[in-house]
């Protein structure tokens, strides 16, 4: 695994085991946060992810995965069953604390689903861990880049996980996430997986990425900060065509 591949792992452990416990809130507004992550992480989906998503659809359009010849936008429906999976996880959550309130309990999803929840955001972190060692191909301001919208992602999906699982998280949450991403990158660097694979695994990650960003960095129209989310977005678009 390259040095900064490494570093990045490291870094990104970091904010969930500790930075993602920080109280923004209380020196920045959270609409304003929120449409500024909000603006970068849109032009994270546009700049980076769809491009690799098009470079994965290459990858397994020239392969001689078996049904390649029967199924059109392969990539694009792995990352749909991604989008969709993590979408089902959100529902499970809220109706969990639904069911909770409506019996005179506190508003935070069931242990179950805390475990449920959890296991699969750690795949989910395992699977970008391991991908990292994919960085070797680039650019020191490309890996600060990734490393930028990929914190931010990180903190915000902590925040998410938080307001579900108040107490669990803290305790358990945020390590077992912790861990995860660290386990990826060892398996990164030391086990070899074929290319088409890794692809459409990247699919997959992609489209769960694209649901925590459309559902919790697009913060609802009455609680946004235009500007914020402006801002964002452009310094994120104008450094990525800068490098």
């Amino acid at each position: 695994m390259p040095l900064i591949g490494l570093i990045i792992t490291i870094a990104l452990a970091i904010v969930h085991g500790f930075i993602s416990t920080f109280k923004v809130d209380a020196y920045i507004p959270q609409y304003r946060w929120l449409s500024f992550a909000g603006g970068v992480s849109i032009s994270y989906v546009f700049l980076d992810i769809f491009p690799e998503l098009s470079h994965a659809q290459a990858e397994i359009t020239h392969s001689s995965f078996p049904l390649s010849n029967y199924l059109e936008n392969h990539v694009y429906l792995l990352a749909l069953l991604g989008l969709t999976l993590f979408y089902g996880l959100d529902r499970l959550a809220l109706t969990s604390r639904r069911w909770k309130v409506a019996n005179d309990e506190r508003d935070r999803a069931g242990a179950r689903v805390f475990a449920i929840h959890i296991a699969a955001y750690a795949l989910i972190n395992a699977i970008f861990g391991y991908l990292l060692q994919e960085l070797s191909d680039h650019n020191l301001w490309q890996c600060i880049l990734l490393f930028f919208a990929a914190a931010l992602h990180f903190f915000i999906m902590d925040y998410a996980l938080r307001d579900h699982h108040p107490i669990l998280y803290d305790r358990w949450g945020r390590w077992i996430l912790t861990g995860a991403i660290l386990v990826g990158a060892i398996a990164g660097s030391s086990l070899y997986l074929n290319k088409l694979f890794v692809s459409m695994v990247w699919a997959f990650l992609a489209g769960s990425i694209l649901l925590n960003i459309l559902k919790k960095e697009l913060p609802e129209a009455e609680r946004t900060c235009f500007w914020s989310f402006m801002g964002g977005a452009s310094l994120y678009a104008a450094l990525i065509l800068l490098i």
